[in-house]
């Protein structure tokens, strides 16, 4: 399974350049999200451009979403990203208003932050289409960023996942029920409306209609990437690897979310070698693959059900090694409570990448998005000590700074800021009630799961054993 996630290392394949200043060092990327800041700010001080250029397209549901943080909403069939109501959105945002979907950047925005707001709509392709926008803001617009799940088909079950973006976890609900949790989030009866995915082998109009716009938007295409469930399980991942490799676009910055434990040897040789022929000069720009892994080894595969960590962290090579030219790696750390104990190991490995691959640009990176939802999943739920582990995996950052002189082979300002603001995100608690059902909610929910899946939470995480005591007796 592979969840949706904000990323916002793409933009530069080469990396970015670093700056000197009277606080240190500044890249690129930071730069232009401040100097996005105050453009933004000329017409409206909630303006956000990925309401306008990105689009993330949930085709088994038909629902859509500007990017991964506001609410999803329904799409029209023939009408999948200029909708109505993201419409009344834009309008909100250029009158100066925050509308309430996007509370996810007002509250990191009211520490004192940068939000993702400002770091997406400070990259190149979204700041493109600025004048445009600002001219005619109500007009229909091609998006230059897409994302897009086509199906939900995929051969995990991630603790903090659901029906609706895999089919194990709809086998396991269909087989066993709800979890016995306060809150219903894999519950049979909340995933049905709207929520309910067209199953994978049926015709789906959503689907039908992404490729009937597809010719048109592909013309204005600056970044396109495809995401899941698992993309290497669905057939039109690689009917869009063989239009690419017929119709090359040399301005285009191609991505794909997987995680790296395909369905069969055959199905990774196949993929490799479409990529292969996709990366080479006159073929895209660049390729981002993106690999899902939220923490180090067997917490990693405790998390993804499913997972074999030591094929992931080969596959991982084999495509460093394979598809050497106009690509780069970056790993999604969808950060969790069960992620803390293994986040300094993990960025350690990462660190060892960098110093490997990355020489003449910036190979591997990676992006650290807060789980929010299942409340039971939150850091927020953790004891203070164990925000003294997050703070030392942060402290190891700083210690392995990039700077002019290891240019590519250490921590960037962002990623350093990323988990500093993960951080303050943690230490505004919970209240006591909250905290006490979602503790509560954690026993229930992975007692459930160590019987169903034939797992052992206390054996995993024999160092959270305080942690589990507390929650049992909330």
């Amino acid at each position: 399974m592979t969840l949706w996630n904000w990323t916002m290392v793409d933009n530069n394949a080469k990396g970015d350049t670093v700056h000197e200043t009277a606080d240190g060092y500044e890249s690129d990327f930071m730069r232009s999200a401040r100097e996005a800041q105050a453009k933004l700010n000329t017409v409206s001080p909630s303006m956000c451009l990925a309401k306008w250029n990105q689009v993330s397209l949930h085709l088994p549901t038909g629902l859509n979403n500007s990017c991964y943080h506001p609410p999803l909403h329904k799409m029209e069939v023939g009408n999948i990203h200029n909708t109505q109501y993201k419409k009344q959105q834009r309008a909100k945002m250029i009158a100066g208003e925050r509308p309430e979907e996007c509370s996810y950047c007002w509250n990191i925005e009211d520490t004192g932050q940068l939000s993702d707001r400002h770091y997406r709509s400070g990259e190149p392709w979204s700041m493109m289409d600025f004048d445009k926008i600002v001219a005619d803001p109500m007009a229909d617009i091609n998006p230059r960023y897409v994302e897009v799940n086509f199906n939900h088909a995929c051969n995990f079950k991630c603790s903090y996942c659901s029906p609706q973006f895999s089919t194990s976890w709809g086998k396991e609900i269909n087989d066993h029920g709800a979890y016995p949790t306060y809150s219903p989030h894999n519950a049979p009866e909340h995933f049905v409306g709207n929520r309910k995915p067209i199953p994978h082998k049926d015709e789906n109009p959503y689907v039908n209609s992404f490729w009937e716009w597809w010719p048109e938007m592909y013309k204005d295409l600056k970044h396109f990437r495809m995401t899941g469930g698992e993309p290497l399980m669905d057939k039109n991942t690689f009917k869009v690897l063989d239009y690419v490799i017929q119709n090359p676009k040399e301005d285009l910055h191609l991505a794909i979310t997987s995680n790296f434990n395909p369905p069969s040897s055959h199905v990774w040789d196949r993929y490799i070698e479409k990529l292969q022929k996709i990366c080479v000069p006159g073929g895209i720009e660049h390729f981002m693959q993106y690999v899902s892994v939220d923490t180090w080894g067997k917490h990693a595969e405790y998390i993804r059900n499913g997972l074999d960590f030591d094929v992931l962290w080969a596959n991982v090579h084999r495509f460093l090694e394979r598809v050497p030219e106009r690509t780069s790696l970056t790993f999604i750390i969808t950060y969790n409570n069960l992620s803390v104990l293994g986040i300094k190991e993990l960025l350690w490995n990462i660190l060892t990448l960098r110093r490997r691959y990355s020489n003449d640009y910036q190979r591997i990176w990676f992006d650290t998005p807060i789980l929010r939802e299942p409340a039971w999943q939150s850091i927020k739920l953790l004891p203070e000590e164990y925000q003294m582990i997050h703070q030392e995996a942060i402290d190891f950052m700083k210690e392995n700074l990039e700077t002019n002189a290891n240019r590519l082979h250490g921590f960037k300002d962002y990623e350093i800021q990323r988990m500093e603001r993960d951080l303050e995100w943690w230490k505004t608690g919970l209240q006591v009630q909250e905290m006490r059902r979602h503790r509560s909610d954690f026993v229930k929910f992975f007692t459930e799961h160590d019987r169903r899946r034939g797992t052992n939470f206390l054996e995993t995480f024999p160092q959270m054993a305080e942690f589990w005591q507390l929650c049992k007796n909330a």
